[in-house]
């Protein structure tokens, strides 16, 4: 399967389950690979430059929270998951997907 195979892939997975894409990251090599026509499977989403190819979604939560995972483009899925509270002031939910990022470029490297 190639790279924009699973990206497609895992978006229609996603979306199936009430999530919405939010951000793209993409490595510069992949960025190479996904031209103008392609980037559209991403609905205007922001793509941003990273070490790792992945994706985040969110969707609403119990209690009113909010849910955010952050789903690595690889052979072997892996993802990481967050919910933050309704009135959780953005610089914080930001910090924490920054710390999620990192955990997710550790793991790659450990791969």
């Amino acid at each position: 399967m190639n790279l924009l195979e699973r990206f497609t892939e895992t978006l229609s997975t996603y979306r199936r389950h009430g999530w919405q894409l939010r951000r793209v990251l993409l490595r510069p090599e992949s960025r190479t690979e996904i031209n103008e026509s392609t980037a559209r499977v991403f609905e205007n989403a922001p793509l941003e430059e990273s070490t790792v190819d992945a994706l985040w979604f969110s969707r609403a939560s119990h209690a009113g929270r909010e849910a955010w995972e952050l789903r690595l483009i690889a052979e072997t899925p892996y993802a990481l998951f967050e919910t933050f509270e309704a009135d959780e002031a953005e610089e914080d939910r930001e910090e924490v997907r920054q710390e999620m990022e990192a955990r997710m470029r550790e793991y790659v490297g450990r791969s």
